[in-house]
């Protein structure tokens, strides 16, 4: 489990990737100081498993699988991009985001953002299949960055995003830690962006659905 709060701006030394798989090496020096073998990082928001550590070059290596290609944009990373990096929670640590699991629900598109003197309001779409999940003043991992939901869209006008459908919208307002910290500084309109809706929201739908006739 993570909770949205970034330790570390680390960057991709290499991505290898193939039909059914992909071997990614990253560069951070904080999450790679106490790394073993085994242990979850979450990589803009996708936790993945360690499966070796340099610690001389502040470096680890994850695999990743067809199926978190497929739903994230970690097959689109290139050598020297910056990344999120942040080690699972340990239960004795605060939670200072929200519960954030690491498993990427949809991929995003930012469409615009407007630069204030203080913080800057970001809108990025989403696939309607998620966007119930998505409400005002509630919390949504970017990247694997913990945000408030500001604004969210009523009826969308936005183009078909990932998975095609009516989709719809939602915005956040960066301070200037996220925008220095984290890559939401540099995210541009058109970048793509994974996200994690708050966990609750699905279970709560899941309990409140009747059961479906078999």
């Amino acid at each position: 489990m993570f909770t949205g709060i970034v330790e570390e701006l680390g960057s991709v030394v290499k991505l290898e990737v193939t039909d059914e798989w992909a071997l990614l090496t990253l560069r951070g020096e904080k999450v790679t100081s106490d790394a073993v073998h085994g242990d979850s990082i979450a990589v803009n928001g996708v936790c993945l498993t360690v499966v070796d550590v340099d610690r001389g070059g502040a470096t680890f290596t994850v695999d990743v699988m067809r199926e978190t290609l497929d739903r994230s944009a970690l097959g689109r990373l290139d050598a020297d991009d910056p990344v999120n990096l942040e080690r699972a929670v340990k239960v004795s640590d605060r939670l200072g985001g929200h519960i954030v699991q690491g498993h990427v629900d949809a991929v995003g598109v930012v469409l615009n953002r407007k630069r204030g003197e203080r913080w800057d309001v970001v809108r990025i779409g989403l696939p309607s299949a998620v966007s119930r999940y998505v409400v005002e003043k509630g919390s949504i991992a970017v990247d694997g960055v913990s945000l408030t939901v500001s604004a969210v869209s009523a009826v969308s006008a936005v183009p078909a995003l990932s998975g095609g459908g009516d989709d719809e919208w939602f915005e956040v307002s960066l301070i200037p830690t996220t925008l220095e910290l984290t890559t939401l500084g540099r995210r541009q309109p058109g970048d793509e962006v994974n996200l994690e809706v708050d966990v609750i929201a699905k279970y709560v739908e899941r309990l409140v659905t009747p059961e479906r006739t078999r």
